[in-house]
């Protein structure tokens, strides 16, 4: 399997989104600030949706190797109520 390469590229809409180079299928990560969030970040949005990204894929990274994927406890619903981490 060969390797891929990412891009990180601004949507029509003024979303971020991190797609593969080689394929214009729907993006793998979309990054969508409200009106409120750009101004606060005052042109800073897109050195914002990189370290969001950079930290989601190192996350993947680290999490990978403490999940066993063939765990049947994963197809069990959750017996509490799911919260908002902020």
């Amino acid at each position: 399997m060969s390797p891929s390469f990412f891009e990180i590229v601004q949507l029509t809409n003024g979303d971020y989104a991190l797609r593969r180079i080689d394929d214009d299928s729907a993006p793998l990560v979309r990054i969508s600030f409200s009106e409120e969030a750009r101004e606060m970040m005052e042109d800073r949005d897109l050195s914002v949706a990189k370290a969001m990204i950079a930290a989601g894929i190192e996350a993947v990274g680290s999490v990978e190797h403490n999940i066993d994927w063939d765990d049947d406890e994963l197809d069990a619903p959750d017996s509490q109520p799911s919260y908002t981490l902020h």
